[in-house]
């Protein structure tokens, strides 16, 4: 298949196809992040528990971790607009069902089932289609920036949009609010061109999805449950290790007779890509780390509210903002490679001075600096790591490796919350704040590192390659 036509990659093609998968990225992260402002509301009002709600957040996030590698492999079979609209569809009837929940149980279906299944449908389709229709690397820098900074303001300031319209209005106008997005975003969509027409003959791997999905789920479990009961936690984990391993066999079983799997054992051998699914994992467990430990901070130890936790992220938010749409601007004077090293350092930076500026000052602006300085780490380095991945295989592995990305992402999310909850529950300090804040600078030298190590200059993957057989990865020279 030839390349996108150059009008794709023109600034007013931009806005018209990038709005609608920068809004869906946006609900997505938004609805990862408000329900934690809403718990006590909900809990009060559907006669239930805080950790009945909390169970639905924790179900959510399985079931997008079952289902975001087989979602990004279905756009194969069925085309990425298709997934995208029925993603789109499906998380918009979950949000209107949780609008109405009479009680837990509807919540649930609505909120965790409905909302996960619609995420793992519809996240894939926008890092595919926005591989696919911008084809420089200006362009697509561009377009992921757009992409990542709606992403993370939506993460970044959920708690905050979320607490306004809780205590204006209540928890179930937020659901409102989703639906409504999602209205917009399908009206926007049906401007998206899919590049590639769909294959309804390729196969889909029912065992392997089985497999991946109750292995991945097992592993979230194991992380979430990391605050709880540690010998329940390495249980699952090392339970989930045995699914994923049997998965892996099942994979090379598969492609030793030439038939197509759920993930092909060739993603792996992509050392750019391999690197770069290591920062993206890291810049996930850092954002979501320090977002949980901040907000329990200010609402634990300095007692503010819902709406003025919301307002001291806004400079986190900013932060992310700026830099992200920066993107394009920032990809045209220095290599992928140099943002993200340079993304870290001002993250980790960030965190040091947040640590200790925080400590020794009790006025909320003392988290401004830190938190600025966070925010433009993060949104230097989120999508230049997006990029590198998804630029490192062709067009007919970009399903697969966009579920995968998103996967890893996800974990990354998982892992954050779950290594910032365990220290301040464990409280095996007085200052269990900072070993925490500490301990997420010292994991974002784990990124630093990979992304050290990244090639200068990664190698160019062709726009297309055929669909007979295994397309092959770009070499890393």
């Amino acid at each position: 298949m030839t390349d996108p036509t150059p009008a794709m990659n023109t600034s007013g093609t931009l806005r018209r196809f990038i709005a609608p998968l920068a809004l869906a990225q946006f609900i997505c992260s938004f609805a990862g992040s408000n329900l934690n402002v809403m718990i006590n509301d909900i809990s009060e009002d559907l006669d239930t528990t805080v950790q009945g709600v909390q169970v639905a957040i924790t179900i959510f996030l399985l079931v997008m971790a079952a289902l975001m590698i087989p979602g990004g492999k279905l756009t194969d079979r069925y085309g990425r607009k298709r997934c995208l609209l029925t993603g789109l569809v499906v998380y918009g009837v979950g949000a209107l069902l949780s609008a109405a929940a009479p009680g837990l149980g509807v919540l649930i279906l609505g909120n965790s089932i409905l909302e996960g299944v619609g995420t793992a449908l519809l996240i894939p389709p926008v890092y595919i289609l926005t591989t696919l229709l911008f084809t420089d690397t200006t362009s697509r820098a561009r377009a992921f920036g757009i992409i990542m900074a709606l992403g993370g303001i939506g993460a970044a300031a959920g708690p905050l949009i979320g607490g306004l319209i809780t205590s204006a209005i209540g928890w179930r106008a937020a659901f409102v609010f989703q639906a409504l997005v999602i209205v917009v975003i399908i009206a926007l969509s049906r401007q998206i061109e899919d590049p590639l027409p769909p294959d309804p003959t390729r196969p889909f791997d029912i065992v392997g999805t089985v497999l991946s999905a109750v292995g991945l789920v097992l592993v979230v479990t194991g992380i979430l449950a990391a605050d709880d009961n540690g010998w329940l936690m390495l249980a699952l984990l090392a339970l989930g290790a045995l699914f994923l391993t049997a998965f892996f066999g099942w994979v090379r079983a598969r492609e030793r007779t030439g038939k197509e799997s759920l993930l092909s054992t060739s993603l792996f051998r992509n050392r750019t890509s391999n690197l770069g699914l290591i920062t993206q994992n890291t810049q996930w467990l850092v954002l979501m780390g320090v977002s949980f430990t901040v907000a329990s901070y200010l609402q634990v130890v300095r007692g503010y509210d819902a709406i003025q936790t919301g307002v001291i992220f806004t400079a986190a938010t900013l932060g992310i903002l700026t830099s992200s749409l920066a993107a394009a601007r920032l990809a045209k004077r220095h290599a992928q490679r140099t943002l993200i090293l340079t993304g870290f350092i001002a993250t980790i930076a960030g965190i040091a001075v947040l640590t200790l500026v925080v400590g020794g000052s009790p006025s909320p602006w003392a988290f401004a600096p830190g938190l600025l300085l966070i925010g433009l780490g993060l949104g230097l380095m989120l999508t230049p790591s997006v990029n590198i991945v998804q630029s490192s295989f062709a067009e007919d592995q970009q399903g697969e490796i966009s579920g995968l990305s998103r996967s890893v992402s996800n974990l990354g999310s998982s892992v954050g919350t779950a290594v910032a909850g365990t220290i301040l529950v464990a409280g095996l300090t007085s200052h269990a704040y900072a070993a925490a804040m500490i301990t997420l600078a010292a994991v974002g030298l784990i990124g630093l590192t990979a992304a050290a190590v990244l090639p200068r200059h990664p190698p160019h993957t062709p726009a297309s390659t055929s669909r007979q057989g295994t397309p092959k990865p770009a070499s890393d020279q």
